[in-house]
């Protein structure tokens, strides 16, 4: 059988990111832009329907088309900041039709939370103050996502021990074909000094997290064709698909 437009078009596509994401040039190029751009906090300078996203658009669209692709029923975020992202995933569910978003802070400042649910989108929001890592958080949501299909972003302490800790607690509530993203895994890809105000850093960050937990269970694979698709991005090897 004949090999549809959109097929010939999906397979050409795909074909010229894998070559890209090979192109060395391309690699570098994309690195000086990013640690360039960081140092004018880039990623602050965006928003969704009028709240802070504080995320490279390039992720954004990434997580629209996962969205789109996975349809899941329940989108669980930890780290809220201004709702930004959190409002777009929403967003991104109302177009579907069904689902909803729990985001997850230590600290929803009073300004942010009354921002939050006072949009057009806070219908699919439900927020939880608390760490991510408490039990009873954790208990909650788990009763809360106990069988639906559910996406998970984790966007809040940065350091290894905590990153990994959620990856524990959080991953194996990913259905099957969907995926849990690890957001900010590019600091261990930055320079030395571009955090000397946080207790993360290099060697000790989402990435060395993503790789601890990878070598602990093999139910998830790093979807790196995200990566050579975005080629800017602050979740390089952050993008985790469940494949059993």
């Amino acid at each position: 059988m004949a090999k549809t437009p959109a097929q010939i078009f999906e397979e050409e596509g795909q074909a010229e990111i894998a070559a890209q994401g090979k192109d060395p040039e391309l690699a570098r190029l994309s690195r000086d832009f990013f640690d360039v751009s960081a140092r004018h906090r880039y990623s602050y300078h965006f928003s969704w329907m009028g709240r802070p996203v504080i995320q490279y658009p390039q992720d954004m669209m990434a997580m629209q088309e996962i969205i789109w692709s996975v349809r899941p029923d329940v989108i669980v975020e930890t780290g809220i900041a201004h709702g930004g992202s959190i409002l777009f995933y929403a967003s991104m569910l109302e177009l579907i039709g069904h689902g909803e978003v729990i985001g997850i802070d230590i600290d929803i400042r009073a300004h942010n939370r009354e921002a939050i649910e006072a949009h057009p989108m806070s219908r699919r929001v439900s927020l939880i103050q608390g760490s991510s890592i408490d039990s009873a958080i954790v208990n909650q949501v788990r009763e809360r996502v106990a069988g639906k299909k559910v996406l998970v972003v984790l966007d809040s302490n940065h350091t290894h021990e905590h990153v990994l800790e959620e990856l524990r607690l959080y991953a194996p509530m990913v259905a099957v074909g969907s995926y849990c993203v690890v957001m900010d895994t590019v600091v261990e890809d930055m320079p030395e000094d571009a955090f000397p105000d946080r207790p993360w850093g290099k060697g000790d960050n989402p990435k060395t997290a993503v790789w601890a937990y990878l070598k602990e269970n093999d139910d998830f694979q790093i979807d790196s064709a995200v990566d050579h698709k975005l080629l800017i991005t602050v979740a390089p090897d952050g993008y985790l698909r469940r494949v059993r």
